[in-house]
């Protein structure tokens, strides 16, 4: 008796529900609490707040050119202008074209936007988890607290969150190990849209330290194999095309799209010069990355073209999120 009015009290104690905020041990309730919650704003967003038309009627008039029998790239359009994603994006929405009606079925695309929400939250969650660094209230700002998330899945239908799918679960193949699983769905990513590919620069100091110079080339042909096989209808009908428009490099991005340099007076974005020393603001900031931040990360490695992978079985996964980061 004495034993159960002492759990009792335990339990109604404010330390022991003050741990499933606060202690990263203890964060799967909340976890599920917010997962519920996630799926009730969704269907609410659904019904309650208007879709909201950017390029979803363009991503289907752009793989519709694909259903009628045109594989060369320079030929595929849409509203917004050419198909400038690469194959991986013409297959899935392709798909989502025959399920929702030639794209007419707008409220099942959506719900199944939301679907894709629900399981990216899902894989990150348990990224983060696996860290157990993240106290449990950290996770509702990652989701329930953030308008621009739900209007990027749900009301904007936008391939963002298919290739961030694709990358989460690198990761989360990453922290545990499955290297070779998770440069398979990396470059699956990549193949959606070609933005991932900011994130190949540490994957591949990553590689270079788990699975050595050798390791690294094994796993950078899996990252090229899924590519290759995945635009050879293209490639075959016009190499160059599928090049130039799904991987180009140079592309000039539209002023009244932008968000993080709205800022900025249009002659100056779109002035040649800023753009190329944002990209030089980006190379030198990846080479301050690799000797001051991801050497830190694992002292005593020296980084050069011929490496032999290290034993890093026990690597904790708060160091392979730093370095993607």
């Amino acid at each position: 008796m004495a034993a159960a009015t002492k759990k009792i009290r335990e339990k109604l104690s404010p330390s022991y529900w003050m741990r499933f905020i606060f202690d990263p041990m203890h964060s799967l309730p909340a976890l599920l609490l917010l997962f519920i919650a996630e799926l009730a704003v969704s269907i609410f967003v659904i019904w309650k707040i208007k879709y909201t038309e950017i390029d979803w009627v363009a991503y289907m008039q752009e793989v519709e050119g694909v259903v009628n029998g045109t594989y060369d790239y320079m030929e595929l359009k849409g509203d917004t202008g050419p198909l400038v994603y690469p194959a991986g994006f013409v297959y899935i929405f392709m798909g989502l074209y025959y399920v929702t009606q030639h794209g007419s079925n707008i409220r099942l695309a959506q719900y199944i936007f939301a679907a894709l929400y629900l399981i990216n939250i899902c894989v990150v969650f348990q990224i983060y988890r696996q860290t157990r660094k993240v106290p449990p209230y950290v996770f509702f700002f990652m989701c329930c607290a953030s308008y621009r998330i739900h209007s990027i899945y749900i009301l904007r239908l936008f391939n963002d969150p298919v290739a961030m799918l694709f990358l989460y679960l690198s990761i989360l193949c990453f922290i545990n190990d499955r290297w070779s699983i998770g440069c398979l769905l990396f470059s699956l990513g990549v193949s959606v849209k070609m933005n991932l590919l900011l994130f190949a620069p540490a994957l591949l100091f990553l590689l270079m330290i788990t699975q050595g110079t050798l390791g690294t080339i094994l796993h950078l042909t899996i990252c090229a194999l899924p590519q290759l096989l995945l635009a050879l209808p293209f490639l075959l009908v016009n190499p160059k095309g599928y090049m130039v428009r799904s991987f180009d490099l140079g592309r000039q991005f539209f002023y009244k799209w932008t968000v993080n340099w709205r800022l900025l007076p249009e002659d100056i974005f779109l002035n040649r010069s800023f753009q190329i020393g944002l990209l030089a603001c980006h190379l030198t900031a990846l080479l301050l990355f690799c000797f001051f931040k991801w050497k830190k990360l694992y002292p005593g490695v020296k980084l050069s073209l011929w490496m032999k992978p290290l034993n890093f079985k026990n690597l904790h996964p708060i160091h392979i999120l730093s370095a993607l980061q």
